[in-house]
C-alpha cells in the first residue's frame, strides 16, 4: 500500500522558517521523481519545487526560489522542503507527489497535505 504522509507544517510569522517533510512508503522511493504542490484557499495548485532524482535535478517555482530548498533521504525515503523567509502568500495546503515518468505533468501518488499558515 503506497502511501506519502507529509508532516511539519503550522503557523509561522513572516520572515520565519519551517521544514517539511514527506515520509514514502509502499513503492520503490528513490526510483521516482517527487515534487511540492500547494493549494491555498480560492486558488488553483499550483507546482512549488520538483525533485529529479534520475538528473540530479531541483527545480522551485519563480515565486519561492531563493528562499525554499528541496532535498531528498534516499535511506529514510523521506522528501525535504526547507521553507525560509517565509511570507504571508505561502499560506496554503502543501501536498507531496510522486512521479514514475519524471516528465512533471503524470504523478502517481499524492499525501493528503499539511497546512503552512504564515502571518
Amino acid at each position: 500500500q503506497v502511501q506519502l504522509v507529509e508532516s511539519g507544517g503550522g503557523s509561522v510569522q513572516a520572515g520565519g522558517s519551517l521544514r517539511l517533510s514527506c515520509t514514502a512508503s509502499g513503492y520503490n522511493f528513490s526510483s521516482y521523481c517527487m515534487g511540492w504542490f500547494r493549494q491555498a484557499p480560492g486558488k488553483e495548485r499550483e507546482g512549488v519545487s520538483t525533485f529529479n532524482s534520475r538528473r540530479g535535478r531541483t527545480d522551485y517555482a519563480t515565486s519561492v526560489k531563493g528562499r525554499f530548498a528541496i532535498s531528498q533521504d534516499n535511506a529514510g525515503n523521506t522528501l525535504y522542503l526547507q521553507m525560509n523567509s517565509v511570507k504571508p502568500e505561502d499560506t496554503a495546503m502543501y501536498y507531496c507527489a510522486a512521479e514514475a515518468t519524471c516528465r512533471g505533468t503524470e504523478y502517481n501518488f499524492w499525501g493528503q497535505g499539511t497546512q503552512v499558515t504564515v502571518s
